[in-house]
């Protein structure tokens, strides 16, 4: 039994005082509060819609822009969830060692950071970019962290269905970074991410389940058997993948999204119907074989929105 699973349930470790701990330890837990590598995914579906809507190369200028408000807005979004949901975060193996869990940093330190940032983002973004992108920012940060953080996750099996749409908007502020505007090209591409996150987190979730019930987060996979997430996984698959393909029919791009479209989406859809064979045949463990497709879903989305970024060189 690990120490974190030996704690009562409820129980949180008491922060030691973050001043007495090195100066690059703090930065590095400072850091951590922002999740960068969540980071580095809502980038990737960032700069190339602004490719998409500037039908070539966009002002690096407002790329660089765009991206660093991004970062202090999701970064500001992501350590307020650190903050609300330490309790829960002592609770689980995956976030056991988060700053304001192992005590490197206190809960007011991380509270006023993530204010920070979303104050100063707000206005990087208003300031340097335009204020409709400041909206879409500021309205991603406050979805995440009052909707889903407080209200869903806690509560309902379908949080990462509709919390996901914060994960969904910088698919817009992409594209009104450069138009200062809104267009059916975003929407459908805010859509794609929109049934994405669900088959993209589930698998993880299969894995990590007994964390979620031990920390009581009522997560689909803790809930429901394996068969019934995956055939959940499945449905969310395919409505994703056709919503993928309505970019090229209505004129928003050419064959090349097209034929990458449709050769991710085929694998996507494979390793999905795959996952949903071996729970039906009541694979488990490491048989069930859940986070091969969690890997792809970060790779397929990458794939896809490098080819909106490329294929308006091609057309």
């Amino acid at each position: 039994m690990t120490a974190v699973e030996s704690r009562p349930a409820g129980v949180v470790l008491t922060p030691s005082p973050g001043g007495h701990r090195p100066f690059g330890a703090r930065v590095k837990a400072f850091v951590a509060l922002t999740k960068p590598r969540i980071i580095e995914l809502l980038l990737i579906t960032t700069v190339p819609v602004m490719f998409l809507a500037e039908q070539g190369v966009p002002n690096m200028w407002l790329v660089l822009a765009t991206c660093f408000g991004g970062y202090l807005s999701a970064g500001g979004a992501n350590a307020l969830n650190m903050y609300i949901d330490r309790d829960i975060d002592a609770l689980m193996d995956r976030t056991s060692q988060r700053p304001l869990v192992t005590g490197v940093l206190t809960p007011r330190e991380g509270l006023v950071f993530g204010l920070t940032l979303a104050v100063v983002s707000t206005l990087w973004f208003g300031l340097l970019v335009n204020w409709l992108s400041a909206a879409l920012s500021l309205g991603a940060l406050l979805f995440y962290v009052v909707v889903y953080t407080m209200i869903l996750k806690r509560r309902t099996a379908q949080n990462i269905v509709w919390g996901g749409i914060a994960g969904c908007l910088p698919v817009l502020i992409g594209w009104s970074s450069v138009t200062n505007s809104m267009s059916w090209a975003a929407i459908i591409l805010f859509m794609v991410i929109f049934f994405w996150t669900p088959p993209h987190y589930w698998p993880l979730s299969m894995k990590v389940k007994d964390d979620y019930a031990r920390a009581g987060v009522p997560m689909l996979p803790v809930l429901a058997s394996n068969k019934v997430v995956a055939k959940q996984i499945v449905a969310y698959s395919w409505v994703m993948v056709a919503v993928s393909l309505l970019l090229t029919p209505l004129g928003y791009t050419g064959w090349f999204y097209m034929a990458v479209a449709l050769l991710t989406g085929g694998w996507w859809l494979w390793e999905a119907h795959g996952l949903l064979n071996r729970a039906k045949n009541g694979a488990t463990g490491a048989k069930l074989k859940e986070m091969r497709l969690f890997h792809w879903s970060i790779t397929y989305v990458s794939l896809l929105f490098v080819a909106v970024a490329v294929d308006p060189f091609l057309r």
